[in-house]
């Protein structure tokens, strides 16, 4: 198969190598010449493990490639993957900016020669699809397509494991055409079984949101039995794990912390929200999901604030973390985004570190200092916070830490370490929803 991918943000660029392991042919289209050439010079752009020697092996074998130009690669494509961002609007009314999609769509049109199935990869609300084709249609009439939605799962610190070995496959088609040639696509998944739920569009579309959301909801719940948890001297963990034990609910997403984050949770629990008061529907579960994150965050300042005595103005905090999850460099919609300038504002100092993210970060709290390693970042600090759970933060040393730090204050907003072992080293130790002694 030949494959045109457009777009090579963290979807395009992960599905398009992907794609080419299998064995297809791959094209990945950007606008961006800069981001291009550094693809072309084997520079991934983005933090991904294995990403980056996958991209060189099937560069080097001729699989993959990149490219600006959107000719002759489209007209030549057998499935062509729209994979572009699709940001909340900057209108903050939580409309998904579709922009970006039909700007795609008005670009291939011209360009179909035989048939060609046109894929809607990125998340898009429900009925994008009919629109791009309504596009495609208008700006090419003799152009011989279909389009499909086939939304992707990709955990970011996992994508490569989860687009080669899938919980499942999600294809919403409106002809045995199209769904022949993504079956075709998909065939080395079938060697492992992956379950195919193959439906119509619209089903595809709202799958994807219905799914993060959920998920959204499972990571919101435990947050308040963590909150409930304190008030009345229990112990989180075990309440997770009773549950999780149950084969209805299952252990997954139930970890408390700092709130959700990232590029999908945030923006598409609103983006559902939006969806459905459009078609009259009450949503309520996910609007508290989104009310209890807000609120999580926030109560994490309050946390910090507490723990170092009631004020945070002229002290010194050390952040050990700073991307919305490890495995990532990811900073949208990350937890720290919200706390730490909600801690500046109130006249602290930051000084942070994160193994992947303090470049990105930088971009967005120009006014953090960051440092080299956890150690540096406690030198001198009144107080350390654990806000990502990096591997490398999980077997600190602890007694240097804390012959570091102005005062032995330790915040774990991901509940990394013991409460009767950090107590037993003399720190201050605050967690999420579990007592400081437990039996």
């Amino acid at each position: 198969m030949k494959i045109a991918v457009i777009g090579t943000g963290y979807v395009g660029l992960v599905s398009g190598t992907c794609f080419a392991e299998f064995g297809h042919e791959v094209t990945c289209i950007d606008i961006d010449a800069e981001k291009i050439q550094r693809l072309r010079q084997g520079h991934v752009p983005i933090y991904e493990p294995g990403l980056q020697p996958m991209v060189e092996k099937n560069c080097a074998a001729g699989r993959l490639a990149f490219a600006t130009e959107f000719d002759p690669h489209i007209g030549r494509a057998d499935v062509i993957f729209i994979a572009v961002g699709t940001p909340a609007s900057r209108r903050g009314d939580g409309y998904a900016d579709l922009s970006y999609v039909y700007d795609a769509a008005r670009t291939i049109a011209p360009r179909l020669r035989d048939y060609t199935v046109v894929v809607n990869k990125s998340t898009v609300p429900v009925g994008t699809a009919r629109q791009v084709a309504r596009i495609i249609a208008q700006e090419n009439p003799q152009a011989d397509f279909d389009v499909a939605s086939n939304p992707e799962f990709l955990r970011e610190g996992a994508a490569i494991a989860d687009f080669m070995r899938p919980d499942r496959v999600v294809i919403g088609v409106d002809s045995a055409r199209a769904e022949e040639r993504l079956r075709a696509i998909y065939r080395p998944l079938y060697l492992i079984e992956t379950p195919f739920v193959v439906t119509t569009i619209e089903t595809a579309e709202l799958i994807k949101y219905a799914s993060n959301a959920f998920l959204a909801t499972k990571i919101s719940f435990i947050n308040e039995m963590a909150n409930l948890c304190e008030e009345v001297g229990a112990d989180v963990h075990a309440v997770a794990k009773g549950m999780g034990l149950d084969g209805r609910i299952g252990r997954k997403f139930l970890h408390p912390g700092p709130g959700y984050g990232g590029s999908c949770f945030p923006k598409d629990t609103l983006a559902l929200l939006r969806i459905a008061q459009e078609h009259g529907v009450a949503c309520r579960i996910v609007e508290a999901v989104v009310e209890v994150n807000a609120a999580q965050k926030a109560r994490m300042v309050r946390k910090i604030r507490a723990a170092l005595g009631g004020s945070e103005a002229g002290k010194t905090i050390a952040v050990l973390g700073l991307a919305f999850k490890p495995e990532t460099d990811d900073m949208r919609e990350a937890p720290a985004l919200t706390i730490i300038p909600a801690l500046m504002e109130h006249g602290a100092l930051v000084r942070a570190h994160d193994p992947q993210a303090m470049k990105e970060a930088a971009k967005h709290l120009p006014e953090v200092t960051y440092c080299q390693s956890p150690y540096e970042a406690c030198e001198g600090a009144h107080g350390v916070v654990l806000l990502t759970e990096w591997n490398e933060y999980r077997a600190l040393d602890l007694a240097r830490i804390k012959s570091l730090l102005v005062q032995p204050v330790f915040v774990d907003l991901r509940n990394v370490y013991e409460p009767s072992q950090m107590k037993a080293l003399g720190f201050h130790y605050e967690c999420v929803g579990r007592p400081v002694t437990i039996r």
